[in-house]
């Protein structure tokens, strides 16, 4: 069992140089972007990072994590378990026209004074990550049947209103 933290920040160019393996647990409370988004979370995200240098000498990275979070159910908003696994491919830059020239399957990361935010990425990844739209099962749920649908399915749909091209109908055949 992974007992280790990552580091909250990593020398990205020399961990590609040396073609590095960070593995490592991410804290989920300290994530302020992803409780904003979801809510308080508890527990641990876990990351594996492989850093590597290509045939065109970029610094890449490739990651996978996983983890289990609390996201409200969007019809009961009570909170629902689930869980979060991800596979990325980041390519490491020092500035905004480097990162047009990375690779399609790749992301770009921007470096800052030699340091790369882990957490920060971790965050990143995970609030990618995130189904757009969680419900309970209907059994589990606390909103009810009748609650979820709207209107009375038992009223009849008005009458058809007169469609004001009728007009030009009855033209068209007078010329």
């Amino acid at each position: 069992m992974l007992t280790r933290r990552l580091p909250p920040t990593v020398e990205p160019y020399r961990a590609a140089a040396n073609q590095e393996t960070i593995e490592g647990l991410v804290d989920l409370e300290k994530l302020t972007r992803l409780k904003d988004e979801v809510g308080p979370q508890h527990g641990n995200a876990i990351v594996k990072l492989q850093f590597d240098v290509d045939t065109q000498r970029r610094h890449l990275i490739d990651g996978e994590l996983e983890a289990d979070l609390m996201v409200p159910c969007r019809r009961c908003l009570q909170p629902m378990p689930v869980s979060v696994t991800s596979h990325f491919k980041l390519a490491v830059v020092s500035d905004d026209a480097l990162a047009a020239e990375v690779p399609a399957d790749y992301e770009p990361v921007l470096v800052n004074n030699e340091q790369l935010d882990l957490l920060g990425v971790v965050e990143d990844e995970l609030i990618l990550s995130l189904p757009q739209v969680v419900y309970h099962e209907e059994a589990d749920c606390a909103v009810s049947r009748e609650q979820m649908s709207s209107g009375d399915a038992s009223i009849e749909k008005a009458s058809r209103p007169d469609n004001p091209f009728d007009v030009l109908k009855s033209l068209k055949g007078k010329i």
